[in-house]
């Protein structure tokens, strides 16, 4: 089973890297490489609450393969070691030979002598193209820190110890048989390594597990993945998806209740993954438990909503229009009874509009919209007749304009339970110094008088409004 864990770049230097011949070679730009040192130069380790370790800084995804003892085939990451690997190098120069580090060894399946050529990437060569990316990228190296050691507050042992101590990587090793694939996987977008797929190898981590069963720590890790599959598979359905939210997302939809959780303030891709590797690496069973648990609340509350019809409507206008933010909703509804959380939301409904200026809107008003879809919704709702679900997939995909919102384009698309209410709302809106005003108004009263609301008479008075 596939694994993940953090590891810093101290504790790579026990390892050897094989780079396999359908890896692409080294081709780090100067600016890239820049980037890296910028980023870490800038970063400041600080206290983790209710913890003794720091906050690290992330240098994304190494995926490896296991081949023998303590070597390494390298499927994803090669140019993140290869620079690191650089970095390394220059910062052990301040030393005499005896006193330098131990670093690791990059040794690619293309370049048979790649091994001796990193051993001194400072001289130049022009024996191969990968070579030469190789002392591009150390000369830049070298004189981004001759360039920062004017600066009088650089501290050049500072940043050795944040990039050897506080510098993590995210090492995934994958038991698949064949790398090809997983590589070949990667890197034409069909999966990534997101956020999700580290915190399911978290999860599944078998060191979670207390059981010294084989078979029982099995069963429990099948439980996980298959209530993690049917979590996936209920948000794959577009109407429960864009009734909680407004952004397109294809796989890993798991990870909207992820990012939910992560009460961090970093913003770095990486940030929920590090989020719930704080909770769980290093923690017992009933930690990883309490986590998973919780995971669970989230999906059954907003499966809760959704298949309430009351709260699906207006928790879903609430979110489409951004009156509210989720997390808050969810704390309310997990605080309150349903009766008071019910309060809550029409509270912020009416608060919201409250000091609009409704007989201002026109269509080229921002609220417009939002307006004509509370008026779908709660005309929805006011009918006892009608137990359809207002599509907020279509209205979002489709991106409809405001004549779709309200449309009415046919007499059918009045029921008839409605229609004597929908004349009422119309009468207000007749113009009676048009030429046709009078004579609408009086069909209307007509109408109404003799409470006759059947399709062959209500359809041509509707055409004519």
């Amino acid at each position: 089973m596939n694994s993940v864990e953090l590891k810093t770049v101290n504790e790579l230097a026990q390892y050897a890297f094989y780079i396999p011949a359908y890896q692409r070679g080294y081709r780090w730009t100067i600016q890239e490489v820049e980037d890296l040192l910028n980023d870490i130069y800038e970063f400041t380790p600080r206290e983790i609450n209710d913890s003794s370790e720091k906050t690290w800084y992330c240098l994304q995804p190494v995926v490896v393969k296991h081949l023998q003892e303590q070597t390494y085939e390298v499927i994803d990451g090669q140019q993140r070691l290869t620079t690191a690997y650089l970095i390394l190098y220059y910062l052990n120069q301040d030393f005499v030979e005896k006193k330098r580090d131990k670093l690791f060894t990059l040794d690619y399946e293309t370049r048979p002598d790649s091994k001796r050529f990193l051993q001194h990437p400072e001289e130049a060569t022009d024996s191969c193209i990968d070579f030469y990316f190789i002392h591009q990228a150390y000369t830049a190296i070298e004189n981004w820190f001759e360039e920062h050691e004017q600066i009088p507050t650089f501290d050049k042992n500072d940043f050795r110890s944040k990039f050897k101590f506080h510098t993590k990587v995210i090492w995934y090793e994958t038991t698949e048989e064949n790398p090809i694939t997983v590589f070949t996987r990667l890197n034409i977008g069909k999966i990534s390594l997101t956020n999700a797929e580290l915190i399911k190898a978290l999860f599944l981590n078998s060191s979670n597990f207390r059981a010294t069963n084989q078979d029982e720590m099995r069963r429990r890790q099948i439980e996980i993945a298959t209530e993690w599959d049917q979590i996936e598979n209920a948000f794959q359905n577009d109407k429960f998806w864009y009734f909680l939210c407004n952004k397109p997302v294809c796989d890993n939809r798991i990870e909207f209740i992820f990012d939910l959780m992560n009460n961090s303030n970093d913003c770095d891709p990486y940030s929920t993954f590090r989020f719930f590797s704080t909770k769980l690496v290093g923690k017992n069973e009933s930690d990883m438990k309490a986590a998973w648990e919780e995971i669970q609340g989230y999906y059954q509350r907003f499966t809760e909503w959704y298949h309430n019809r009351e709260l699906y409507h207006k928790i879903g206008f609430l979110l489409t229009v951004g009156i509210v933010d989720i997390k808050e909703l969810y704390y309310h509804s997990s605080t309150q009874r349903k009766s008071c959380f019910v309060a809550y939301i029409d509270d912020l409904i009416k608060k919201y509009y409250k000091n609009q200026p409704l007989l201002d809107l026109n269509y080229e008003n921002k609220e417009t919209r939002s307006v004509l879809l509370l008026y779908n919704i709660l005309t929805m709702l006011q009918n006892e007749h009608d137990a359809s679900y207002f599509p907020f997939n279509n209205y979002k995909l489709d991106k409809w304009d405001i004549e779709h919102i309200a449309s009415r384009k046919d007499a059918r698309s009045v029921p008839t339970p409605n229609r004597k209410n929908w004349l009422d709302d119309a009468r207000c809106y007749i113009d009676q110094d048009q030429s046709d005003g009078p004579d609408l108004i009086r069909r209307i009263d007509e109408m109404l008088f003799s409470a006759s609301y059947e399709q062959d008479v209500f359809s041509p008075l509707f055409m004519m409004i």
